[in-house]
C-alpha cells in the first residue's frame, strides 16, 4: 500500500508493503492516482518518497505476477508505465529517500525521481535479466541518461549491484547520508525548493527534461526564452523580483 502526509508544502510518500515493500498492479495504480493528485494541488512544492521500515526502499516487483500470465504481466508492465511516468511528468520536485535496497522497480522508481539521496548501507540494482526478465518500468531508458551507457551496461547486463558510494560516484544518486536519515535530509532540500518560485521550478524541470528526452539545442533555447518571458504574466513574477530588493522573504501565490 502506499501512505502518504503533507507538511507544509511537501507531500511525504511511503511505500509500504512489507517485508520488501514490493510492487503490485494496486499499489502501482495507488502511486499514480495520488501524484496526479497532488499534481493538481497548485500548494504542494515537493515530494518525498520512501520505503517503511530501515532495509527496503523497495525490492521491487513480487514475481508472482510473472509465472506465465501474459495478460496479467502486460497489465503489470502498464502500470508501472503509467506510475513512473506521473512521477517524471509531475509538476513538483521529486526526492527519492532511499532507506536501504532498491531492486528492480524499486531502483526504477527512483529514476523516475528527479532526485534521489541514499543511505550508507544502500544497495540499487536491475537484476530482471537473473529471472529472464527486463527492467521495464524505465530502467533501460533512464539508468543510461542518468550514468551513461557504459555503468548502465554493467550493472543491467552483468546484474552487478552498487553500494551507495559507487552510486554517488557514477551520478545514479546526487547524495549519500548516515542510515535512517534519508528521509529528514531530503525534507531540508524540499524546504528549500519551497522558498523558490513553484511555477518558475515547474518551467525549469520541464526544459531539463527537453534536454534529456533529445529536444535540439536551437529548439530548446528557444522554448527557454518562451517561458522566460511566460514568467512575466505571472504575480509570482514581480513578487520575487521586489521580495529581493526589500530583503525579505518571497510570498509565493502560485496561482
Amino acid at each position: 500500500m502506499i501512505r502518504h502526509e503533507v507538511r507544509a508544502h511537501t507531500a511525504f510518500i511511503t511505500l509500504d508493503d512489507p517485508p520488501a515493500n514490493t510492487w503490485t498492479p494496486e499499489s502501482l495504480g495507488q502511486l499514480e492516482d495520488l501524484v496526479r493528485s497532488l499534481d493538481a494541488d497548485r500548494s504542494i512544492y515537493a515530494a518525498v518518497l520512501t520505503g517503511a521500515g530501515t532495509k527496503f526502499f523497495s525490492a521491487g516487483a513480487k514475481l508472482e505476477n510473472f509465472r506465465s500470465d501474459k495478460v496479467l504481466a502486460r497489465h503489470f508492465i502498464a502500470r508501472f508505465a503509467a506510475a513512473f511516468g506521473a512521477l517524471m511528468q509531475s509538476r513538483f520536485v521529486t526526492i527519492a529517500a532511499i532507506n536501504g535496497y532498491a531492486l528492480g522497480g524499486g531502483l526504477e522508481c527512483t529514476l523516475a525521481c528527479d532526485i534521489r539521496i541514499a543511505e550508507e548501507h544502500a544497495q540499487l540494482g536491475l537484476p530482471e535479466p537473473a529471472v529472464g526478465l527486463l527492467p521495464g518500468g524505465c530502467g533501460t531508458q533512464m539508468l543510461p541518461r542518468l550514468v551513461g551507457e557504459g555503468w548502465a551496461k554493467r550493472m543491467i547486463l552483468t546484474n552487478e549491484r552498487v553500494d551507495a558510494a559507487t552510486a554517488e560516484r557514477i551520478g545514479l544518486v546526487q547524495q549519500v547520508v548516515a542510515k535512517g536519515t534519508a528521509v529528514e535530509v531530503a525534507a531540508a532540500m524540499a524546504e528549500r525548493v519551497a522558498t523558490l518560485s513553484p511555477r518558475a521550478i515547474e518551467y525549469c524541470k520541464a526544459l531539463i527534461h527537453n534536454a534529456r528526452d533529445g529536444v535540439p539545442l536551437r529548439a530548446g533555447l528557444a522554448q527557454e526564452r518562451e517561458r522566460f518571458m511566460e514568467l512575466f504574466d505571472h504575480p509570482d513574477q514581480a513578487e520575487g523580483v521586489a521580495a529581493f530588493l526589500e530583503k525579505r522573504k518571497a510570498q509565493w501565490k502560485n496561482d
